[in-house]
């Protein structure tokens, strides 16, 4: 890997990043408007710590999962599945349905 794709990669990391944490102060503030609107009276500073952790963990569990997923994807991880008991892949015809666990 050159020198400027993993700066590259780094300046991708870090865009992704600001954009997580900017989606989530505009969730947490649009979401206390809207308990201010429909009179749900004043969050303490625990409750604003505690909505901010929530919104913060369930973005970064997110992107994390994705993450994951990509790359096991990328590195191939999802073709060395065994799928021989899936009735819907090729080379079914010769196993018989009491083999099948439903």
């Amino acid at each position: 890997m050159t020198k400027t794709s993993r700066g590259g990669r780094v300046v991708r990391l870090l865009r992704s990043l600001i954009l997580a944490v900017a989606i989530s102060a505009v969730s947490t503030l649009g979401l206390a408007a809207y308990w201010r609107l429909i009179g749900g009276g004043e969050m303490s500073l625990h409750g604003w710590i505690a909505m901010g952790l929530g919104v913060l963990g369930t973005v970064g569990l997110a992107w994390g999962l994705m993450a994951l997923a990509f790359r096991s994807d990328r590195d191939g991880w999802d073709d060395r599945v065994d799928n021989h008991l899936d009735p819907g892949i090729e080379g079914a015809e010769d196993r018989k349905d009491d083999d099948l666990y439903y």
